[in-house]
């Protein structure tokens, strides 16, 4: 048994004129965020430094992967075709200097929602040419023509997680993940547009050793990912995985210098680091040492 949360993973409750501001905003819009949907510990600190995680294609994920809190169903294609217009709107109205476009993967559409995903970003530029835009994709089924038409919209990050080392990927990701094929796309954007900032994430305390996540960094570089981040999985609901262990800071800041001497631009590492967090900070930081 796992021991009780240690101190260093305790965040202060989410308050502030920005964040209340904020969060009145998206739910008059009727905006989705995995901030919230995931239960993050850093919506508080992120929604008060202007960047939000915005989830498209509805809230109900075709894929039950175990760590995620993300409702898992069948959607049976349906799609608001309204959505990009509507998103891209909403978002000119928060005064955001960065946004995260996620999605949920919908195995159920014949393109995986890529389409949907890229006339979402289209539009945003359109409306608001300033913002930064980072999309967190999915793998769109190894389908490379689908994972082209997010990458020649031309976000300014285009992001993907392997979410945890090799030897855990059947044990904590949908069947329908895969290790091979999540680099596979990160190769695959990186091949299209060698200018396009990527970027990945990697959760620990699953049960991975130290080795491994140094392994997955390795990886991860060699199909030219710039950006990382690493940080302590935390269990959402007693039907997830289990934590089994909470990786000490030192761990964290040693992986963190391990990444930066591999070639990586900007690596994000602590307890509660997220994939979306500090984003902003993360691609400011990352292209300025490029």
């Amino acid at each position: 048994m796992v021991s009780p949360k240690p101190p260093w993973l305790k965040v202060r409750v989410p308050g502030g004129d920005t964040y209340t501001a904020l969060k009145t905003t998206l739910r008059s819009l009727d905006l989705h965020t995995v901030c919230e949907e995931a239960h993050c510990p850093n919506v508080g600190e992120c929604w008060n430094a202007g960047t939000a995680t915005v989830m498209l294609l509805g809230d109900t994920c075709t894929r039950g992967c175990r760590f995620c809190a993300v409702t898992t169903g069948n959607p049976r294609g349906a799609l608001d075709g309204r959505e990009p217009e509507h998103v891209a709107r909403a978002l000119t109205r928060l005064g955001l200097r960065y946004v995260v476009l996620t999605m949920v993967d919908r195995d159920d559409l014949l393109d995986g929602g890529a389409s949907h995903v890229a006339r979402t970003v289209t539009r945003l530029r359109e409306l608001c040419p300033t913002l930064l835009v980072e999309t967190l994709l999915g793998d769109f089924a190894g389908h490379m023509d689908n994972v082209d038409t997010t990458v020649d919209v031309s976000p300014d990050v285009w992001a993907h997680n392997v979410e945890v080392v090799e030897r855990l990927q059947r044990s904590v990701r949908d069947v329908r993940c895969s290790y091979e094929r999540s680099l596979g796309v990160l190769q695959r954007v990186k091949s299209r547009a060698p200018s396009l900032v990527t970027k990945s994430s990697v959760m620990l305390g699953l049960g991975e050793t130290d080795d491994e996540v140094l392994q997955t960094m390795k990886d991860l570089r060699g199909v030219g990912v710039d950006l990382l981040t690493l940080g302590q999985y935390l269990r959402p609901s007693a039907k997830h995985a289990e934590v089994v262990r909470y990786v000490e800071p030192s761990v964290f800041e040693g992986l963190a210098a391990e990444g930066k001497a591999m070639g990586f631009a900007f690596v994000a590492a602590g307890p509660l680091v997220r994939s979306s967090y500090k984003a902003a900070e993360v691609f400011v930081l990352g292209t300025r040492v490029k």
